[in-house]
């Protein structure tokens, strides 16, 4: 009865106001979208990201007789590409890829111009690829079990490379020698490829590296694999254990991406958007092209994928300031 009240003159035309409202909402999330949109991912061209990026990109323009295009925003360790998203008209014609990066960032950095999780209504984590720790052949270890022993007769003896300082390949080096108590000297580099090529010339002893782009020099034996660095082995090296079956238990480190949009966008474009995306990622011509590099399909829902984004900022939080690692 309250509401019938509400809803009499002339509070009635209030209340037609926002029924209108809702019925244009609803109807708005329909129609959408009507022009292209703009897919921002915070790195260069031709890496993982980006190529995921562009597999979902073509299969959304594909459904939608719309153009979804990648904007390639790079720079400052994806922050700038992060801000001029989460800055972004939150209207549904801006989407983001978010990555650990932006878990790592709050801490790495002294100050960031955007909040990683209230600047984003996040969609849904589309995958998760796992790391890989290899060493050179010349390495007397054969599993990271034995690495740790090495590791633990000789301490700060062993050198492991990253792709630089406060990088996921870094921290996932430190949070190894947390857990396993042991000490090895980090050496950062510029990139993957400069660090493989010391590794594979075995200038240094050990690398936590990106499946991706590691996996070929195992092929080629010119590195030793000893594990993964999922809670479960990956599908594309089936034999290789993981660092939690070989005694470092809970140990969960590698890259993950998602899809976000920028806070405010409409509840209905995100349950539009989410539906496609999933749907996207269970297609077979795209699980077959991504799976190739190990990565492992999620699909969450966005409370899922917010509350995965919190409990990562804490995880790696707690990893940045053991490493010591800042960035001002």
């Amino acid at each position: 009865m309250a509401n019938e009240r509400n809803c009499r003159t002339p509070g009635w035309i209030a209340c037609a106001g926002a029924g209108l409202m809702l019925v244009a909402m609803g109807a708005g999330a329909q129609q959408y979208p009507t022009k292209t949109v703009r897919f921002i991912v915070p790195y260069t061209p031709g890496g993982g990201a980006d190529i995921l990026a562009r597999a979902v990109s073509a299969k959304l323009t594909e459904a939608w007789g719309q153009s979804v295009v990648v904007e390639n925003r790079p720079g400052a360790g994806t922050n700038l590409g992060s801000e001029i998203a989460a800055r972004s008209a939150p209207d549904g014609y801006t989407l983001f890829m978010p990555t650990i990066a932006n878990a790592i960032n709050p801490t790495l950095y002294g100050k960031l111009t955007y909040d990683p999780v209230k600047d984003f209504a996040h969609i849904t984590n589309i995958a998760k690829v796992p790391g890989i720790v290899v060493v050179h052949p010349s390495v007397p270890v054969k599993s990271a079990r034995e690495l740790i022993a090495l590791a633990k007769a000789h301490p700060d003896q062993l050198r492991h490379g990253s792709t630089g300082i406060g990088s996921p390949h870094h921290l996932a080096g430190e949070l190894f020698k947390t857990m396993a108590g042991v000490k090895m000297i980090h050496m950062p580099y510029k990139g993957a490829s400069p660090a493989l090529v010391d590794v594979v010339a075995g200038h240094i002893e050990v690398y936590f590296g990106a499946m991706v782009s590691v996996l070929p020099h195992v092929k080629s034996g010119r590195l030793r694999p000893l594990a993964v660095t999922s809670i479960k082995r990956a599908g594309v090296v089936p034999d290789l254990p993981t660092l939690d079956e070989q005694g470092l238990k809970g140990f969960e480190t590698g890259s993950w991406f998602g899809v976000s949009a920028p806070a405010g966008t409409p509840r209905e474009i995100i349950t539009k958007l989410h539906g496609e995306i999933v749907r996207i990622i269970k297609m077979p011509e795209v699980t077959n092209r991504i799976a190739s590099d190990g990565a492992d399909f999620v699909g969450n829902t966005p409370e899922q994928f917010t509350e995965f984004i919190r409990s990562e900022i804490v995880k790696w939080g707690k990893v940045v300031k053991i490493s010591g690692a800042k960035v001002d």
